[in-house]
């Protein structure tokens, strides 16, 4: 009886404190704890936090419709369907990658936001009107093949061991890309330097420079003692003491000073450190071969595989090593 009396009052306190609770409270009492699948938006409506650099604030947008404009500015129109494809993932997967929401660290000039418009922090990105400048009575079917790029690629990203890539890219390479190590000096594995021979009617693929001795020395400071280093022996006053790996102008000797093929690059408003120096006439001549830092994708290079039949998928496993294809909406 005492047995059936205790469960008895047990029950009432189970009935009156503790269903109550979990009705209200629901199962998890106070905090809940997520991991980091719970903070990562379900569906197709995955909003990006975008700050207009021209308009100096935040505004929420569409992860897919964002893109629209990034792709829009980045690479031309009429670049092979395909081509469009791959640069669609790659500038979602840049994108994603700074999404805090995807476990990013944002952009850190403007707190709060994900990306910028300002291509100098993070991807171009141009609205309806500019396109229109742009695109003039092409606007209506250039709009309707970038929005295909992207619904035909809708949710892809590249990723390596289960994480998105630092997914960079340039517009034309020249004979090989560069890897992120030789450029900025760190190494990602799917950031190597490979053979490229996709990109050579790239318009962008060769440049010829001139510059009269002056030039160089007041572009590259006094502290070369170029015209000095010229007068005493022209032959030796310029000479490329080693390249990278890819090919790529490292160290180069101007006058009594080292530089950085980069550093040149710069200074002298070069399209790429692939460069060559010769003197003829009394002037400096520099042949540059490619346009950008060379890492990742090359846009032109790109174009060039689809034309030759290559989809989006080849594009992107070419010019990123071993990296596997996934949709952020099955993570």
């Amino acid at each position: 009886m005492k047995k059936v009396l205790a469960g008895s009052v047990l029950l009432v306190l189970v009935l009156v404190l503790v269903i109550p609770i979990l009705v209200v409270g629901g199962i998890n009492i106070g905090e809940p704890k997520l991991n980091k699948d719970d903070k990562m938006p379900k569906g197709d409506h995955v909003i990006i936090k975008v700050y207009f650099h021209e308009q100096k604030k935040i505004i929420e947008m569409n992860l897919e419709e964002y893109l629209k404009g990034v792709v829009a500015a980045e690479m031309p129109a009429e670049f092979e369907l395909e081509a469009l494809k791959a640069q669609a993932v790659a500038a979602r997967t840049y994108a994603v990658r700074n999404m805090t929401v995807f476990g990013g660290s944002g952009l850190a000039e403007q707190p709060g936001a994900d990306v910028s418009t300002d291509y100098r922090q993070s991807q171009a990105w141009l609205n309806e009107e500019r396109l229109k400048e742009r695109w003039g009575t092409n606007y209506g079917k250039f709009w309707r093949k970038i929005s295909q790029a992207i619904e035909e690629t809708r949710g892809e990203v590249a990723t390596y061991n289960g994480e998105f890539i630092q997914a960079v890219y340039h517009s034309t390479s020249g004979k090989r890309t560069a890897s992120a190590k030789e450029v900025w000096g760190f190494d990602y594995p799917y950031l190597q330097s490979i053979p490229c021979s996709w990109d050579q009617k790239s318009p962008r693929y060769y440049e010829k420079k001139e510059f009269s001795l002056a030039q160089v020395e007041e572009l590259l400071g006094p502290e070369t003692q170029f015209l000095a280093a010229m007068q005493n022996n022209s032959s030796g006053a310029t000479a490329i003491l080693n390249t990278t790996e890819s090919g790529r102008v490292g160290k180069i000797r101007i006058g009594s000073k080292v530089l950085s093929g980069t550093d040149v690059r710069e200074k002298l408003n070069l399209r790429s450190n692939n460069f060559s120096v010769e003197m003829k006439d009394n002037k400096i001549i520099v042949n540059t071969i490619g346009y950008g830092h060379g890492v990742g994708l090359c846009q032109y290079g790109a174009n060039g595989m689809a034309k030759e039949g290559m989809d989006y998928r080849q594009i992107i496993t070419t010019y990123y090593t071993g990296v596997a294809l996934r949709n952020i909406h099955a993570f």
